[in-house]
């Protein structure tokens, strides 16, 4: 399942539970709280994965970038020798390996720039996510450690 939709659940959760009159703290369904955490367990590293994924694809695209880039300098050194024979065949095989290079090195460098980019946010989109996830996880557990009602509590506090 979806993290953004466990987190939700969580929010309905607490949206659903009893307030406790002139404090901050709700009563939630214990089962349901542990359930949620514990598809949350499950859910993240479902996320890592797909992080993983998409870091793999981008090095898959780096590579075939790479290999069309040599596969480029191949054809144009082929080029290049088989035309050095004439001076003005050779200047023009010469500038035209040239430009494939440089045509290769751009659209590899575009396709590196565009994965990083991709990988970058969707890595800040699933840090922000689980950041979000461990600080309402975080509440949850205070909201559910801290009992008004327990001497022991006031002791700690004060």
């Amino acid at each position: 399942m979806d993290i953004l939709n466990l987190v939700n659940k969580l929010e309905e959760l607490f949206s659903q539970g009893r307030s406790l009159p002139f404090t901050h703290n709700v009563i939630i369904n214990e089962d349901q709280m542990i359930d949620l955490i514990d598809q949350m367990r499950i859910s993240i590293p479902e996320e890592i994965k797909r992080s993983q994924q998409i870091i793999a694809q981008r090095d898959r695209i780096l590579a075939q970038a790479k290999d069309e880039h040599d596969r480029m300098m191949e054809i144009a050194n082929e080029k290049r020798e088989q035309l050095i024979s004439a001076h003005e065949i050779s200047v023009e095989a010469s500038n035209r390996a040239k430009q494939i290079i440089s045509q290769a090195q751009t659209e590899a460098d575009v396709i590196k720039q565009e994965a990083d980019k991709y990988a970058l946010a969707s890595l800040k989109k699933l840090e922000l996510e689980m950041e979000r996830s461990i600080a309402q996880v975080r509440n949850g557990i205070k909201t559910l450690e801290y009992n008004p009602d327990d001497p022991d509590n006031h002791s700690n506090n004060e």
